[in-house]
């Protein structure tokens, strides 16, 4: 299980989560692992950074927290993300992804 987890990482400010993102997709979800990333699937366009609001704004509703807390800390023009949610702790986002992972 540890290995499937190696996607997220703890630090001070939140839990961290390395994204691997599709835009133009048929809905928004979580489609399982890419690799050592978790797979997300957005709707939006990869232009003018709709699908960078759209990953902040699925993960705001995934964990039931303000938009403000989820940052995109690296990957701002890639399909590879890190995504820092702040103020959640690995174990509350694992009780999160459990039904996806």
């Amino acid at each position: 299980m540890e290995k499937i987890l190696s996607f997220l990482t703890q630090n001070e400010q939140g839990v961290q989560i390395k994204v691997r993102l599709q835009p133009r997709a048929s809905k928004n979800e979580i489609k399982g692992m890419q690799g050592d990333s978790l797979k997300l699937r957005l709707t939006s366009p990869p232009v003018d950074g709709e699908a960078n609001n759209a990953c902040q704004l699925f993960f705001s509703k995934l964990c039931k927290i303000p938009k403000t807390n989820i940052l995109i800390i690296s990957g701002h023009k890639s399909r590879n993300k890190t995504i820092l949610i702040k103020n959640l702790t690995k174990e509350s986002m694992t009780q999160i992804l459990q039904d996806y992972i």
